[in-house]
Parts: C-alpha cells; structure tokens; sequence
C-alpha cells in the first residue's frame, strides 16, 4: 500500500466510547443522532439480527465525509462494547397499539437476564442507560442484575415527558418551549405526575394566576395538556408504528449532559428510596443532578397535596409490579 504520510506515532487518545443494544427504531434514532452531535470517538452497535444490524453499521459508517469522525463498530458479540463509557439499552420487545408500557415487564424482563450480565462483563465501569419499556422497573432490573452502584443505573424516565409537557404548554400559551418550565414526575406512562405548582414562564408562575390549574373545573383545561402528554406515544404509535426521533434526542442530550459533566438537573428513572417521601424500594422519575459520575444526587420537589398523593400512587403502582416479576 502507498504510504501518503510519516507515521510518527500509531498511538491516539481515546476519547469516549457509547454502545446503543438495539438496533430498532429506537436505537438507531439515538444512535444517528449521538453521532451527529459528535458525542464519541466510537459508537458500537450490538443486535441480535445480524444482516440489519451489518447493514446499519455500514450506512452510518457512510456518513463519516458529513460529520464528526465516529469509528462505528457493530456485533452480535458483547465484545464489541467493551470498555464503553455509556452503554444505552433500547432493545427488547416493542410496544403494541393499545399495548400499556407496563405490560411488556415480563417479556423484557428474561431479555435482560441474557443482556446486562455481558454488558457488564464488557464494561464493568460503565454507565448504564435503560431506554426500553416499561422503563422504570427495567432500571431497577438492570441495577439489581448489574450489581452496579446506583448511581450508575438509570433510565430516560420522564425526562421525554416533561419535554412533551413542556412543547404543548408553549403551544397553549403561544410561547417558545424553552421559556417553559415544568416537571413531569412518577412512572413514565399513565401513572405520571404533572407537577403544575412549579411550572413557570420566564419566572411567572401559572399557579400563582390561576388557583385551579390542572384540576377539574379550570376553564383554561390545562388538565389536558397532561392528559395530551400520556396519550401522545400512544398516538404516536398508532399513526406510525413506533416512537424514535424524539426519544433518539432525549437519550443523546442525556449523553451529552454525562459526558460533559453538566451537572444538569434531569427527570430520570433513579433508585427512589428514602427520596422524596418514598419509601418503597423503586426506580421512578426525579429531578436527578447528572454527571460524568453518573446521578449524584436528587433535587426535593416541594409538591402540594394532590402532587404528593399521586406520586405516592404512582410508587405503589410500580412497586406493586417489581413484586410480580419472576426472576
């Protein structure tokens, strides 16, 4: 082979390295969009269904004249992942129309006996990212199948939600959604807590002006905006099959805000125990402070009454399923 250059050294700083297991829709929106946003050195990609898994490989290695450089790497084999700084889970079984997230606990649940014992093995100093559904008890899977400390263990929980919840506010009151603020909290799926006494416009708070927000009887309905916030993967799902591009985003801003060391306070599946009045050992949605560590800590929410008493249904529901699960 022609030599186009001395080779003065062969020898490069490694920089980061995330592996995305799934190559669904959902895995390959987060992955395009980790690589666009130039998040890593390399990104692996491990499938079991190997010729899509080659063909995916290949078309994002096509990328490469178009963006950040990225080594992409793929496999059916864990070793491909190994020493991953990330390793992000979107695999598992798909939702079905009319399908609730809760109901797909025991399917995925013997999927990740196979998976995290080797994403482990591989990584042993990794972050793990559940993105696969019902994603607050599969965080709380992956933690106790991983052995891993819990603030190595997470998932994308409410953080899509509260970006839903807070897009549909801008739209009802006619402002951009980064002028936004509101949480979404609890289960990310039908059980989740609006948390309307601290949500804000440029500092304006929308309870202050309107005592009835989020309950029944407010002539604004502002209920609806949540009730639009839970029905929108199932609408999502009905009309396309599947949810990927916005939930792609959300897991490559969690990337970023790890790997940059943000410190940014993100809803997040967490180890919720002996937080926020909990006391049920559960993985549920809490403003978590995140960085290159993992979650360090969890932000107490001052939640009114009706807030509290749903978060604690919310708990209950979830706990009431982790105890149902056959390991």
């Amino acid at each position: 082979m022609v030599s186009l250059f001395d080779n003065v050294s062969s020898k490069s700083d490694r920089l980061n390295k995330i592996t995305v297991v799934g190559v669904g829709q959902v895995g390959m929106a987060a992955a395009y969009t980790i690589m666009m946003k130039g998040l890593c050195r390399e990104l692996a990609l491990v499938d079991i269904v190997e010729d899509k898994l080659k063909g995916e490989m290949m078309d994002m290695q096509q990328c490469q004249q178009f963006m950040t450089r990225c080594n992409v790497v793929a496999g059916s084999d864990y070793a491909v992942s190994a020493k991953s700084d990330i390793v992000v889970i979107t695999a598992g079984a798909r939702q079905r129309e009319g399908e609730s997230r809760l109901n797909l606990v025991q399917r995925n649940v013997d999927i990740f006996k196979g998976m995290i014992p080797k994403i482990v093995q591989n990584s042993p100093d990794c972050i793990i990212v559940v993105v696969s559904n019902p994603v607050d008890v599969l965080s709380y899977v992956a933690w106790k199948l991983s052995g891993f400390p819990q603030e190595r263990v997470f998932g994308t929980g409410t953080m899509l939600d509260s970006a839903r919840f807070r897009y549909m506010l801008g739209e009802k009151l006619g402002v951009s959604t980064s002028s936004c603020q509101g949480l979404i909290l609890g289960e990310h799926g039908d059980s989740s807590v609006a948390v309307w006494s601290g949500v804000n416009v440029a500092g304006q708070s929308l309870a202050a002006i309107n005592k009835n927000i989020g309950k029944d009887g407010d002539p604004d309905d502002f209920a609806a905006v949540h009730r639009n916030v839970i029905a929108s993967a199932y609408d999502i799902i009905k009309l396309k099959g599947y949810t990927s591009w916005a939930i792609g985003a959300t897991v490559a801003s969690l990337c970023n805000a790890i790997l940059h060391d943000e410190n940014e306070v993100i809803p997040l599946s967490v180890r919720a125990k002996d937080k926020q009045g909990i006391h049920e050992d559960v993985f549920i949605s809490l403003p978590a402070v995140v960085t290159r560590a993992g979650v360090k800590g969890t932000v107490a929410q001052p939640l009114n009454e009706d807030e509290n008493k749903a978060l604690q249904a919310s708990v209950k529901q979830l706990h009431g399923i982790i105890d149902g699960i056959s390991w």
